[in-house]
Protein backbone atom coordinates (compact mmCIF):
# COMPACT_ATOMS: atom_id res chain seq x y z
CA UNK A 1 0.00 0.00 0.00
CA UNK A 2 1.47 3.36 -1.03
CA UNK A 3 0.71 6.76 0.55
CA UNK A 4 -2.18 7.57 -1.80
CA UNK A 5 -3.76 4.20 -1.14
CA UNK A 6 -3.34 4.85 2.58
CA UNK A 7 -5.06 8.22 2.27
CA UNK A 8 -7.89 6.56 0.37
CA UNK A 9 -8.21 4.00 3.13
CA UNK A 10 -8.26 6.58 5.93
CA UNK A 11 -10.41 9.14 4.10
CA UNK A 12 -12.49 7.30 1.46
CA UNK A 13 -13.64 9.44 -1.47
CA UNK A 14 -14.13 8.88 -5.19
CA UNK A 15 -13.92 12.63 -5.93
CA UNK A 16 -11.34 13.50 -8.57
CA UNK A 17 -9.71 16.78 -9.52
CA UNK A 18 -11.51 16.59 -12.89
CA UNK A 19 -14.88 16.23 -11.12
CA UNK A 20 -14.11 19.25 -8.98
CA UNK A 21 -12.98 21.50 -11.82
CA UNK A 22 -16.18 20.65 -13.71
CA UNK A 23 -18.32 21.55 -10.69
CA UNK A 24 -16.68 24.95 -10.24
CA UNK A 25 -16.63 26.69 -13.63
CA UNK A 26 -14.71 29.94 -14.04
CA UNK A 27 -16.50 33.15 -13.15
CA UNK A 28 -17.55 35.57 -15.92
CA UNK A 29 -14.61 37.37 -17.48
CA UNK A 30 -13.65 40.48 -15.52
CA UNK A 31 -15.94 39.84 -12.54
CA UNK A 32 -14.45 41.01 -9.23
CA UNK A 33 -14.74 38.40 -6.46
CA UNK A 34 -13.69 39.05 -2.87
CA UNK A 35 -14.19 37.11 0.32
CA UNK A 36 -13.97 37.32 4.07
CA UNK A 37 -12.85 34.08 5.70
CA UNK A 38 -12.96 34.28 9.50
CA UNK A 39 -12.34 31.40 11.87
CA UNK A 40 -15.01 30.61 14.51
CA UNK A 41 -12.63 30.89 17.44
CA UNK A 42 -14.52 33.21 19.79
CA UNK A 43 -15.58 36.81 19.92
CA UNK A 44 -15.84 38.88 16.76
CA UNK A 45 -12.99 41.38 16.38
CA UNK A 46 -13.80 44.88 15.15
CA UNK A 47 -10.86 44.38 12.77
CA UNK A 48 -12.79 41.53 11.13
CA UNK A 49 -15.71 43.87 10.53
CA UNK A 50 -13.26 46.41 9.09
CA UNK A 51 -11.75 43.86 6.70
CA UNK A 52 -15.19 42.56 5.73
CA UNK A 53 -16.41 46.09 5.00
CA UNK A 54 -13.43 46.75 2.71
CA UNK A 55 -13.83 43.43 0.90
CA UNK A 56 -17.56 43.95 0.47
CA UNK A 57 -17.03 47.46 -0.91
CA UNK A 58 -14.33 46.39 -3.36
CA UNK A 59 -16.70 43.78 -4.80
CA UNK A 60 -19.97 45.70 -4.77
CA UNK A 61 -18.54 49.00 -5.98
CA UNK A 62 -17.77 47.09 -9.20
CA UNK A 63 -20.87 44.88 -9.37
CA UNK A 64 -18.82 41.94 -8.17
CA UNK A 65 -19.39 39.07 -5.75
CA UNK A 66 -18.63 39.08 -2.03
CA UNK A 67 -18.29 35.70 -0.28
CA UNK A 68 -18.47 34.73 3.39
CA UNK A 69 -16.41 31.60 3.95
CA UNK A 70 -16.02 29.91 7.33
CA UNK A 71 -12.49 28.59 7.90
CA UNK A 72 -13.09 26.02 10.64
CA UNK A 73 -10.29 23.53 10.07
CA UNK A 74 -8.58 24.46 13.35
CA UNK A 75 -10.90 22.31 15.45
CA UNK A 76 -8.86 22.76 18.65
CA UNK A 77 -9.53 26.50 18.72
CA UNK A 78 -13.12 26.42 17.51
CA UNK A 79 -15.66 27.86 19.97
CA UNK A 80 -19.23 26.65 19.99
CA UNK A 81 -21.62 29.29 18.65
CA UNK A 82 -18.83 31.40 17.12
CA UNK A 83 -20.04 30.73 13.57
CA UNK A 84 -23.40 32.28 14.41
CA UNK A 85 -21.61 35.24 16.00
CA UNK A 86 -19.76 35.83 12.71
CA UNK A 87 -22.79 35.42 10.45
CA UNK A 88 -25.17 37.49 12.58
CA UNK A 89 -22.50 40.06 13.40
CA UNK A 90 -21.85 40.91 9.75
CA UNK A 91 -25.58 41.00 8.99
CA UNK A 92 -26.18 43.35 11.91
CA UNK A 93 -23.61 45.75 10.49
CA UNK A 94 -25.32 45.66 7.10
CA UNK A 95 -22.47 43.74 5.46
CA UNK A 96 -24.30 41.33 3.18
CA UNK A 97 -22.55 38.46 1.44
CA UNK A 98 -23.76 37.34 -1.99
CA UNK A 99 -22.60 33.79 -1.38
CA UNK A 100 -21.64 31.75 1.63
CA UNK A 101 -22.92 30.78 5.03
CA UNK A 102 -26.24 32.37 6.03
CA UNK A 103 -26.58 30.22 9.19
CA UNK A 104 -24.72 27.33 10.73
CA UNK A 105 -26.69 24.89 8.58
CA UNK A 106 -27.62 26.99 5.52
CA UNK A 107 -25.65 28.40 2.61
CA UNK A 108 -26.36 30.28 -0.58
CA UNK A 109 -24.39 30.21 -3.84
CA UNK A 110 -23.17 27.76 -6.46
CA UNK A 111 -19.52 27.52 -5.34
CA UNK A 112 -19.99 25.88 -1.94
CA UNK A 113 -19.76 24.31 0.47
CA UNK A 114 -18.55 27.55 2.04
CA UNK A 115 -17.55 25.94 5.34
CA UNK A 116 -14.11 24.35 5.06
CA UNK A 117 -14.80 21.36 7.29
CA UNK A 118 -17.38 20.29 4.71
CA UNK A 119 -14.84 20.42 1.86
CA UNK A 120 -12.38 17.75 3.05
CA UNK A 121 -12.86 15.51 0.02
CA UNK A 122 -12.03 18.45 -2.26
CA UNK A 123 -8.77 19.16 -0.45
CA UNK A 124 -7.76 15.50 -0.38
CA UNK A 125 -8.20 15.24 -4.15
CA UNK A 126 -5.69 18.06 -4.65
CA UNK A 127 -3.39 16.68 -1.96
CA UNK A 128 -3.20 13.42 -3.91
CA UNK A 129 -2.51 15.38 -7.09
CA UNK A 130 0.49 17.10 -5.47
CA UNK A 131 1.80 13.76 -4.19
CA UNK A 132 1.51 12.27 -7.69
CA UNK A 133 3.36 15.30 -9.09
CA UNK A 134 6.13 14.81 -6.56
CA UNK A 135 5.34 18.16 -4.92
CA UNK A 136 4.12 16.75 -1.59
CA UNK A 137 5.10 13.89 0.70
CA UNK A 138 4.12 12.23 3.98
CA UNK A 139 5.89 13.25 7.18
CA UNK A 140 5.82 10.92 10.19
CA UNK A 141 7.57 13.22 12.67
CA UNK A 142 6.09 13.20 16.13
CA UNK A 143 5.48 16.47 18.00
CA UNK A 144 8.49 15.60 20.14
CA UNK A 145 10.71 15.25 17.07
CA UNK A 146 9.54 18.62 15.75
CA UNK A 147 10.32 20.20 19.13
CA UNK A 148 13.76 18.59 19.06
CA UNK A 149 14.46 20.04 15.60
CA UNK A 150 13.41 23.49 16.77
CA UNK A 151 15.57 23.25 19.89
CA UNK A 152 18.65 22.26 17.89
CA UNK A 153 18.08 25.10 15.42
CA UNK A 154 17.72 27.60 18.25
CA UNK A 155 20.93 26.43 19.93
CA UNK A 156 22.79 26.81 16.63
CA UNK A 157 21.34 30.26 16.05
CA UNK A 158 19.49 29.11 12.98
CA UNK A 159 16.07 30.00 11.61
CA UNK A 160 13.53 27.56 13.01
CA UNK A 161 11.34 25.49 10.73
CA UNK A 162 11.05 22.30 8.70
CA UNK A 163 13.27 23.03 5.69
CA UNK A 164 16.37 21.90 3.84
CA UNK A 165 18.38 19.27 5.67
CA UNK A 166 16.03 19.60 8.64
CA UNK A 167 13.16 18.21 6.56
CA UNK A 168 13.63 14.65 7.81
CA UNK A 169 11.16 12.88 5.53
CA UNK A 170 11.56 14.89 2.33
CA UNK A 171 14.13 12.50 0.91
CA UNK A 172 13.63 9.60 3.29
CA UNK A 173 14.30 6.14 1.76
CA UNK A 174 11.26 4.44 0.30
CA UNK A 175 11.77 1.57 2.69
CA UNK A 176 11.35 3.86 5.71
CA UNK A 177 8.24 5.45 4.22
CA UNK A 178 6.75 2.05 3.43
CA UNK A 179 7.52 0.70 6.90
CA UNK A 180 5.76 3.63 8.54
CA UNK A 181 2.74 3.22 6.28
CA UNK A 182 2.58 -0.52 6.97
CA UNK A 183 2.79 0.15 10.71
CA UNK A 184 -0.07 2.65 10.41
CA UNK A 185 2.08 5.40 11.89
CA UNK A 186 0.25 8.78 11.95
CA UNK A 187 1.34 11.20 9.27
CA UNK A 188 0.77 14.65 7.85
CA UNK A 189 1.32 15.75 4.27
CA UNK A 190 3.90 18.44 3.61
CA UNK A 191 4.55 20.66 0.60
CA UNK A 192 7.92 19.94 -1.02
CA UNK A 193 9.16 23.47 -1.36
CA UNK A 194 11.51 24.30 -4.21
CA UNK A 195 12.34 27.77 -2.89
CA UNK A 196 15.59 29.08 -1.47
CA UNK A 197 15.37 31.41 1.52
CA UNK A 198 18.38 33.45 0.43
CA UNK A 199 16.73 34.19 -2.91
CA UNK A 200 14.48 37.23 -3.18
CA UNK A 201 11.38 37.56 -5.27
CA UNK A 202 9.38 40.64 -6.17
CA UNK A 203 5.70 40.60 -5.26
CA UNK A 204 3.13 43.25 -6.15
CA UNK A 205 0.73 44.12 -3.36
CA UNK A 206 -2.34 46.17 -4.29
CA UNK A 207 -1.90 48.42 -1.25
CA UNK A 208 1.76 48.21 -0.28
CA UNK A 209 3.21 48.15 -3.77
CA UNK A 210 6.27 46.16 -4.77
CA UNK A 211 7.76 44.01 -2.02
CA UNK A 212 11.02 42.07 -2.29
CA UNK A 213 10.50 39.01 -0.09
CA UNK A 214 12.49 35.80 0.54
CA UNK A 215 11.33 32.75 -1.36
CA UNK A 216 9.53 30.14 0.69
CA UNK A 217 11.72 27.16 1.46
CA UNK A 218 9.65 25.61 4.26
CA UNK A 219 7.99 22.26 3.73
CA UNK A 220 4.83 23.36 5.48
CA UNK A 221 2.06 21.01 6.51
CA UNK A 222 -0.78 21.14 4.01
CA UNK A 223 -2.85 18.23 5.39
CA UNK A 224 -3.17 17.37 9.07
CA UNK A 225 -3.40 13.83 10.41
CA UNK A 226 -7.19 14.33 10.60
CA UNK A 227 -7.41 14.71 6.83
CA UNK A 228 -8.27 18.39 7.17
CA UNK A 229 -6.07 20.97 5.43
CA UNK A 230 -4.10 23.76 7.03
CA UNK A 231 -5.12 27.36 6.35
CA UNK A 232 -2.31 27.78 3.84
CA UNK A 233 -3.48 24.99 1.58
CA UNK A 234 -7.24 25.38 2.04
CA UNK A 235 -7.29 29.07 1.16
CA UNK A 236 -5.42 28.44 -2.09
CA UNK A 237 -7.81 25.69 -3.16
CA UNK A 238 -10.91 27.63 -2.12
CA UNK A 239 -9.86 30.92 -3.67
CA UNK A 240 -9.09 29.14 -6.95
CA UNK A 241 -12.35 27.20 -7.10
CA UNK A 242 -14.51 30.09 -5.92
CA UNK A 243 -12.91 32.45 -8.43
CA UNK A 244 -11.53 34.91 -5.89
CA UNK A 245 -9.82 37.76 -7.72
CA UNK A 246 -8.78 39.89 -4.73
CA UNK A 247 -7.64 38.55 -1.35
CA UNK A 248 -7.92 41.42 1.13
CA UNK A 249 -6.51 40.54 4.54
CA UNK A 250 -4.42 41.82 7.45
CA UNK A 251 -0.78 42.55 6.80
CA UNK A 252 0.26 39.95 9.37
CA UNK A 253 -0.10 37.57 6.42
CA UNK A 254 2.33 39.51 4.23
CA UNK A 255 5.26 37.29 5.27
CA UNK A 256 3.24 34.24 4.11
CA UNK A 257 2.76 35.68 0.64
CA UNK A 258 5.71 33.76 -0.93
CA UNK A 259 4.31 30.48 0.40
CA UNK A 260 0.79 31.22 -0.79
CA UNK A 261 1.90 32.27 -4.25
CA UNK A 262 4.05 29.13 -4.43
CA UNK A 263 1.01 26.99 -3.61
CA UNK A 264 -1.00 28.55 -6.42
CA UNK A 265 1.81 28.12 -8.89
CA UNK A 266 2.57 24.54 -7.82
CA UNK A 267 -1.08 23.67 -8.37
CA UNK A 268 -0.92 25.31 -11.81
CA UNK A 269 -3.15 28.29 -10.98
CA UNK A 270 -2.84 32.04 -11.38
CA UNK A 271 -2.67 33.69 -7.95
CA UNK A 272 -5.30 36.33 -7.13
CA UNK A 273 -4.39 39.93 -6.37
CA UNK A 274 -3.36 40.36 -2.74
CA UNK A 275 -4.05 43.50 -0.72
CA UNK A 276 -2.64 43.51 2.81
CA UNK A 277 -4.36 46.10 4.98
CA UNK A 278 -2.70 47.55 8.05
CA UNK A 279 -4.42 46.75 11.35
CA UNK A 280 -6.44 49.15 13.46
CA UNK A 281 -4.12 50.58 16.11
CA UNK A 282 -4.55 52.14 19.55
CA UNK A 283 -2.48 54.56 21.62
CA UNK A 284 -0.85 52.96 24.66
CA UNK A 285 1.35 55.13 26.92
CA UNK A 286 2.15 57.43 24.02
CA UNK A 287 2.94 54.62 21.60
CA UNK A 288 0.88 53.11 18.82
CA UNK A 289 0.25 49.38 18.84
CA UNK A 290 -2.11 46.91 17.22
CA UNK A 291 -5.56 46.67 18.79
CA UNK A 292 -5.46 43.50 20.88
CA UNK A 293 -8.41 41.25 21.65
CA UNK A 294 -6.65 40.21 24.86
CA UNK A 295 -5.83 43.69 26.16
CA UNK A 296 -8.42 46.03 24.69
CA UNK A 297 -12.19 45.78 25.25
CA UNK A 298 -12.59 48.02 22.18
CA UNK A 299 -11.34 45.14 20.04
CA UNK A 300 -14.56 43.19 20.54
CA UNK A 301 -17.76 43.96 18.68
CA UNK A 302 -19.62 43.42 21.97
CA UNK A 303 -17.97 46.57 23.34
CA UNK A 304 -19.81 48.68 20.78
CA UNK A 305 -23.05 46.77 21.28
CA UNK A 306 -23.00 47.17 25.05
CA UNK A 307 -22.07 50.87 24.86
CA UNK A 308 -24.97 51.35 22.50
CA UNK A 309 -23.24 52.62 19.39
CA UNK A 310 -25.60 52.35 16.44
CA UNK A 311 -24.34 49.81 13.93
CA UNK A 312 -24.61 52.42 11.17
CA UNK A 313 -22.47 54.86 13.16
CA UNK A 314 -19.77 52.22 13.66
CA UNK A 315 -19.79 51.42 9.93
CA UNK A 316 -19.48 55.12 9.11
CA UNK A 317 -16.54 55.38 11.49
CA UNK A 318 -14.82 52.34 9.95
CA UNK A 319 -15.44 53.75 6.48
CA UNK A 320 -13.77 56.95 7.62
CA UNK A 321 -10.77 54.94 8.83
CA UNK A 322 -10.59 53.20 5.46
CA UNK A 323 -10.98 56.35 3.32
CA UNK A 324 -10.33 59.76 4.88
CA UNK A 325 -12.46 61.33 2.13
CA UNK A 326 -15.60 59.89 3.73
CA UNK A 327 -15.94 62.81 6.14
CA UNK A 328 -16.14 65.31 3.28
CA UNK A 329 -18.67 63.05 1.55
CA UNK A 330 -20.86 63.03 4.65
CA UNK A 331 -20.76 66.84 4.96
CA UNK A 332 -21.74 67.23 1.32
CA UNK A 333 -24.31 64.42 1.39
CA UNK A 334 -25.96 64.43 4.84
CA UNK A 335 -28.95 62.41 3.65
CA UNK A 336 -27.14 59.73 1.67
CA UNK A 337 -26.56 56.20 2.91
CA UNK A 338 -23.03 55.19 3.90
CA UNK A 339 -23.29 52.55 1.17
CA UNK A 340 -23.45 55.30 -1.47
CA UNK A 341 -19.95 56.51 -0.61
CA UNK A 342 -17.56 55.85 -3.53
CA UNK A 343 -15.03 53.77 -1.61
CA UNK A 344 -11.62 53.51 -3.25
CA UNK A 345 -9.17 50.79 -2.18
CA UNK A 346 -6.27 52.84 -3.54
CA UNK A 347 -7.03 55.66 -1.10
CA UNK A 348 -6.41 53.50 1.95
CA UNK A 349 -3.43 54.52 4.04
CA UNK A 350 -0.43 52.21 4.22
CA UNK A 351 -0.04 52.66 7.97
CA UNK A 352 -2.52 51.42 10.54
CA UNK A 353 -5.61 53.52 11.21
CA UNK A 354 -5.77 54.83 14.78
CA UNK A 355 -8.86 53.99 16.82
CA UNK A 356 -10.24 57.24 18.23
CA UNK A 357 -13.33 56.85 20.41
CA UNK A 358 -13.73 60.63 20.63
CA UNK A 359 -14.10 60.71 16.86
CA UNK A 360 -16.50 57.78 16.99
CA UNK A 361 -18.58 59.65 19.58
CA UNK A 362 -18.71 62.67 17.30
CA UNK A 363 -19.78 60.63 14.28
CA UNK A 364 -22.31 58.77 16.44
CA UNK A 365 -23.83 62.09 17.59
CA UNK A 366 -24.12 63.17 13.96
CA UNK A 367 -25.75 59.89 12.98
CA UNK A 368 -28.37 60.04 15.74
CA UNK A 369 -28.93 63.69 14.87
CA UNK A 370 -29.99 62.67 11.36
CA UNK A 371 -32.69 60.32 12.62
CA UNK A 372 -36.33 61.21 13.11
CA UNK A 373 -37.82 61.01 16.60
CA UNK A 374 -39.59 57.80 15.64
CA UNK A 375 -36.33 56.28 14.37
CA UNK A 376 -34.53 57.25 17.57
CA UNK A 377 -37.28 55.58 19.59
CA UNK A 378 -37.20 52.40 17.48
CA UNK A 379 -33.44 51.97 17.54
CA UNK A 380 -33.16 52.81 21.22
CA UNK A 381 -35.92 50.31 22.00
CA UNK A 382 -34.12 47.62 19.99
CA UNK A 383 -30.95 48.22 21.98
CA UNK A 384 -32.73 48.48 25.34
CA UNK A 385 -34.61 45.23 24.73
CA UNK A 386 -31.23 43.47 24.92
CA UNK A 387 -29.18 45.68 27.19
CA UNK A 388 -31.52 47.58 29.54
CA UNK A 389 -34.82 45.88 30.25
CA UNK A 390 -35.95 48.54 32.75
CA UNK A 391 -35.58 51.23 30.12
CA UNK A 392 -37.24 49.04 27.51
CA UNK A 393 -40.30 48.45 29.69
CA UNK A 394 -40.52 52.16 30.48
CA UNK A 395 -40.38 52.94 26.77
CA UNK A 396 -43.10 50.43 25.98
CA UNK A 397 -45.37 52.00 28.60
CA UNK A 398 -44.68 55.60 27.51
CA UNK A 399 -44.07 55.38 23.76
CA UNK A 400 -45.69 58.66 22.68
CA UNK A 401 -44.08 60.56 25.56
CA UNK A 402 -40.63 59.27 24.55
CA UNK A 403 -41.19 60.17 20.91
CA UNK A 404 -42.29 63.69 21.89
CA UNK A 405 -39.15 64.04 24.00
CA UNK A 406 -37.04 63.03 21.00
CA UNK A 407 -38.82 65.61 18.84
CA UNK A 408 -37.38 68.45 20.94
CA UNK A 409 -34.88 70.41 18.82
CA UNK A 410 -35.12 67.74 16.14
CA UNK A 411 -38.03 68.84 13.98
CA UNK A 412 -38.41 72.21 12.22
CA UNK A 413 -35.13 73.59 13.55
CA UNK A 414 -32.02 74.91 11.82
CA UNK A 415 -29.64 73.04 14.12
CA UNK A 416 -30.60 69.62 15.38
CA UNK A 417 -29.63 68.72 18.93
CA UNK A 418 -26.61 66.42 19.16
CA UNK A 419 -26.45 65.61 22.85
CA UNK A 420 -27.11 61.90 22.32
CA UNK A 421 -23.74 60.12 21.99
CA UNK A 422 -25.09 56.58 21.82
CA UNK A 423 -28.04 54.55 23.08
CA UNK A 424 -26.53 53.90 26.51
CA UNK A 425 -26.23 57.64 27.26
CA UNK A 426 -29.71 58.75 26.21
CA UNK A 427 -31.51 57.83 29.41
CA UNK A 428 -29.11 59.96 31.43
CA UNK A 429 -29.93 62.91 29.15
CA UNK A 430 -33.73 62.64 29.46
CA UNK A 431 -34.47 60.96 32.80
CA UNK A 432 -35.63 64.25 34.34
CA UNK A 433 -38.78 64.02 32.24
CA UNK A 434 -39.98 61.28 34.60
CA UNK A 435 -41.17 62.16 38.10
CA UNK A 436 -40.11 58.91 39.75
CA UNK A 437 -36.44 59.59 38.95
CA UNK A 438 -36.53 63.31 39.74
CA UNK A 439 -36.12 63.52 43.53
CA UNK A 440 -35.83 67.22 44.47
CA UNK A 441 -33.21 68.28 47.00
CA UNK A 442 -34.05 71.16 49.28
CA UNK A 443 -32.62 74.37 47.93
CA UNK A 444 -31.35 72.80 44.68
CA UNK A 445 -32.64 75.69 42.57
CA UNK A 446 -31.07 78.31 44.84
CA UNK A 447 -27.80 76.42 44.86
CA UNK A 448 -27.60 76.04 41.10
CA UNK A 449 -28.72 79.60 40.27
CA UNK A 450 -26.91 81.27 43.18
CA UNK A 451 -30.04 83.31 43.92
CA UNK A 452 -31.82 83.84 47.20
CA UNK A 453 -34.81 81.75 48.21
CA UNK A 454 -37.06 84.81 48.14
CA UNK A 455 -36.10 85.64 44.56
CA UNK A 456 -36.52 82.04 43.39
CA UNK A 457 -39.81 81.38 45.11
CA UNK A 458 -41.28 84.76 44.24
CA UNK A 459 -40.52 84.35 40.54
CA UNK A 460 -41.74 80.74 40.39
CA UNK A 461 -44.98 81.56 42.24
CA UNK A 462 -45.89 84.34 39.85
CA UNK A 463 -44.86 82.24 36.84
CA UNK A 464 -47.23 79.47 37.89
CA UNK A 465 -50.07 81.97 38.08
CA UNK A 466 -49.33 83.37 34.62
CA UNK A 467 -48.40 80.14 32.81
CA UNK A 468 -50.50 79.48 29.71
CA UNK A 469 -49.52 76.24 27.98
CA UNK A 470 -51.61 77.14 24.91
CA UNK A 471 -49.43 80.15 24.08
CA UNK A 472 -46.96 79.87 21.23
CA UNK A 473 -43.24 80.14 21.84
CA UNK A 474 -43.02 83.85 21.04
CA UNK A 475 -45.96 84.79 23.25
CA UNK A 476 -44.74 82.58 26.08
CA UNK A 477 -41.28 84.12 26.00
CA UNK A 478 -42.66 87.67 25.96
CA UNK A 479 -44.80 86.91 29.01
CA UNK A 480 -41.87 85.30 30.83
CA UNK A 481 -39.65 88.25 29.97
CA UNK A 482 -42.13 90.80 31.31
CA UNK A 483 -42.48 88.76 34.49
CA UNK A 484 -38.70 88.59 34.87
CA UNK A 485 -38.37 92.35 34.50
CA UNK A 486 -41.02 92.78 37.18
CA UNK A 487 -38.88 90.60 39.46
CA UNK A 488 -35.86 92.83 38.88
CA UNK A 489 -34.10 90.88 36.14
CA UNK A 490 -32.37 93.10 33.59
CA UNK A 491 -33.70 92.81 30.05
CA UNK A 492 -30.19 92.42 28.66
CA UNK A 493 -26.62 91.76 29.75
CA UNK A 494 -25.42 95.27 29.00
CA UNK A 495 -27.88 96.80 31.43
CA UNK A 496 -27.05 94.26 34.13
CA UNK A 497 -23.33 94.81 33.72
CA UNK A 498 -23.81 98.57 34.11
CA UNK A 499 -25.89 98.37 37.29
CA UNK A 500 -25.55 94.87 38.82
CA UNK A 501 -26.55 96.10 42.26
CA UNK A 502 -30.02 96.97 40.97
CA UNK A 503 -30.83 93.57 39.44
CA UNK A 504 -31.08 89.89 40.36
CA UNK A 505 -29.58 88.92 37.04
CA UNK A 506 -30.65 88.88 33.40
CA UNK A 507 -33.63 87.39 31.56
CA UNK A 508 -31.43 84.32 30.95
CA UNK A 509 -30.98 83.96 34.73
CA UNK A 510 -34.73 84.09 35.21
CA UNK A 511 -35.18 81.36 32.60
CA UNK A 512 -32.48 79.37 34.39
CA UNK A 513 -34.66 79.33 37.52
CA UNK A 514 -37.39 77.57 35.54
CA UNK A 515 -34.92 75.27 33.80
CA UNK A 516 -33.33 74.08 37.04
CA UNK A 517 -36.68 73.79 38.83
CA UNK A 518 -38.05 71.60 36.03
CA UNK A 519 -35.00 69.47 35.25
CA UNK A 520 -32.43 69.84 38.00
CA UNK A 521 -29.95 70.88 35.30
CA UNK A 522 -28.57 74.23 34.25
CA UNK A 523 -28.20 73.21 30.61
CA UNK A 524 -30.94 71.48 28.67
CA UNK A 525 -32.63 71.63 25.28
CA UNK A 526 -35.13 74.39 24.48
CA UNK A 527 -37.09 75.32 27.63
CA UNK A 528 -40.41 76.05 25.91
CA UNK A 529 -40.33 72.76 23.99
CA UNK A 530 -39.57 70.82 27.15
CA UNK A 531 -42.48 72.39 28.98
CA UNK A 532 -44.81 71.64 26.10
CA UNK A 533 -43.65 68.02 26.15
CA UNK A 534 -44.04 67.69 29.92
CA UNK A 535 -47.55 69.12 29.85
CA UNK A 536 -49.01 71.80 32.11
CA UNK A 537 -49.90 69.52 34.99
CA UNK A 538 -46.39 68.10 35.30
CA UNK A 539 -44.81 71.55 34.83
CA UNK A 540 -46.88 73.13 37.59
CA UNK A 541 -46.37 70.22 39.99
CA UNK A 542 -42.63 70.19 39.30
CA UNK A 543 -42.36 73.97 39.90
CA UNK A 544 -44.30 73.71 43.15
CA UNK A 545 -41.60 71.40 44.51
CA UNK A 546 -39.30 74.43 44.67
CA UNK A 547 -41.67 76.56 46.74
Amino acid sequence: MNIIEKINEKFPSDLTVEDIEDKYPPRPEGQIVTRIAPSPTGMMHIGSVYAALISERVAHMQDGVFILRIEDTDTKREVEGATDIIINGLKNFGIEADEGAISRTEETGDYGPYTQSQRRDIYIAYIKKLIEQGDAYPCFCTPEEIDDIREKQTKQGMRTGYYGDWAKYRNAPKEIIQENIDNDKPFVIRLKSSGKHFNKRMFEDVLKGKRNLPENDSDVVIMKATGLPTYHFAHAVDDHLMGTTHVIRGDEWLSSLPLHVQLFETLGWTPPHFAHISPIEIMDDGNRRKLSKRKDPEASVTFYEEKGYAKEAVIEYLMNLANSTFEAFRVENPDKSVWEFPFDLQKMGRSGALLDLVKLDSMSRDYIGRLSAEEVYAQLADWASLMDRDLYERMQANKEYFINIFKIERENVERVRKDFVNWSTIWGEIDYFFDDVFPPIDGYVEKETELSSDVVKGFISDFIESYDDTADNETWFATMKDLAITHKFAKNGKLYKKEPENYNGTIADAAKILRVALTGKAQTPDLYSMMQTMGKERVVERLKLSL
